[in-house]
């Protein structure tokens, strides 16, 4: 009974050592979680004002803000990104590799925050948004988990890899019609620019194939 417990020790630390860069993400974001959540309401919104990835802060100190904005979020859901990151950026990590990896993180948040924000200035310019909208409040690591996301359907086969795809957009395009925010457009740009990675995952090792393993799983149970 002793064995037991320790071979899942083992293999959990075995998975989180194959994906280093997920796991010190994730831990640096538990960290700043706690940090937000032990801060006074008033604080906590400053200290992220200072990381967010606005017009103003684009213009002023660009590479600072896009870097310290992926290590915040506003306090809330840690465990529910700790399962996100596991089940899309670790499988991603370990597939690409992690520099391959981090490239499509860095392209996902970066280019996705440039055309989320590049709309609030439209917005801004047409006059359909306050010049408030500068300094709105943009921190987080969705941009980088949808990106990540997209690019995860290179990971299988046809025609799974069409059903992976369509629930994809099937998360990130409503949202643009039915609440029409930045973050929706920000989403879905991160989507996209995770597609347009598939040249980093040519000659990554084979396919998954989910009907095989369900063919095998129902042989095996028979």
């Amino acid at each position: 009974m002793v064995g037991a417990p320790s071979r899942m020790a083992n293999r959990g630390w075995r998975w989180i050592r194959s994906a280093p860069g997920t796991y010190l993400w994730l831990a640096a974001l538990a960290v700043t979680t706690v940090i937000i959540d032990l801060l006074p309401p008033e604080e906590a919104r400053q200290w992220l004002d200072h990381r967010s990835t606005n017009l103003h802060h684009l213009g002023q100190d660009p590479v600072r803000v896009l870097i310290t904005s992926a290590f915040w979020t506003d306090g809330s859901g840690w465990l529910a990104y700790a399962v996100l990151f596991t089940i899309f950026h670790a499988n991603a990590e370990r597939w690409l590799g992690t520099l391959r990896w981090l490239v499509v993180v860095v392209l996902a948040h970066v280019g996705a925050t440039y055309l989320s924000q590049g709309v609030v200035l439209w917005a801004i310019r047409s006059e359909d948004a306050p010049e408030r909208a500068m300094y709105i409040l943009d921190v987080g690591v969705s941009y980088a988990l949808a990106g990540v996301a997209a690019v995860l359907a290179y990971r299988f086969v046809a025609p799974w890899r069409w059903g992976y795809v369509l629930g994809v957009l099937a998360v990130v395009v409503p949202p643009i019609f039915l609440n029409r925010t930045f973050t929706d457009i920000g989403h879905a740009s991160a989507a996209a620019i995770g597609f347009a990675c598939y040249p980093l995952t040519r000659g990554r090792g084979r396919r998954w194939n989910p009907g095989v393993l369900l063919k095998r799983r129902f042989t095996a149970e028979r």
